[in-house]
């Protein structure tokens, strides 16, 4: 084989070459649109069908937190005895229970709005402890103090529900 064969050979297959890489090139991106695509369906299609599930968690989280609400906690709740141990531990218990009721909600919120559901019960149970140490000794006057301990600050459950709603928000 000489230079012009060799040069005609090139000549032939430059374009040939060209060809195929322009025709690879497109047949990638349409592949990659293809998926993306799908994955875009496959979304619209699931998104359908959770997001009513996580609207009832973010629903069930809000009743909980309006729940464990200091006022609403005491007053839902009213002591058995006049002791004031046994009403601190009865609240206590009370808001415990609502949150290992709700504990699989979880799954359906993010991280960020899940701790902070549980900082407004922690938030919320410490300062029916700090209450509890008070002077008071009867359940009824541990119940006063309670409710004057929320009186001067944000409610912990009201801060966790605002930020409850703007996620909801956000999913819009």
């Amino acid at each position: 084989m000489n230079e012009v064969d060799i040069l005609q050979l090139f000549a032939y297959l430059l374009p040939a070459v060209v060809t195929g890489a322009v025709a690879f090139y497109f047949f990638r991106l349409h592949t990659k649109n293809e998926d993306g695509r799908r994955r875009y369906l496959l979304h619209k299609d699931s998104q359908t069908k959770t997001l009513p599930i996580r609207l009832q968690a973010y629903e069930r989280m809000a009743l909980f937190l309006e729940r464990i609400s200091i006022p609403s906690l005491v007053v839902r709740i009213s002591p058995t005895s006049n002791n004031k141990n046994d009403y601190e531990n009865l609240l206590i218990k009370s808001i415990e229970n609502e949150f290992d009721h709700n504990l699989s909600q979880q799954i359906y919120m993010t991280d960020e709005c899940w701790n902070i559901i549980k900082a407004a019960k922690s938030a919320t149970i410490q300062i029916i402890r700090k209450a509890g140490m008070s002077e008071s000794d009867t359940a009824d006057k541990l119940r006063e103090d309670i409710l004057n301990a929320s009186m001067d600050k944000a409610s912990p459950s009201a801060t966790a529900l605002s930020f409850v709603k703007k996620e909801i928000r956000e999913l819009w």
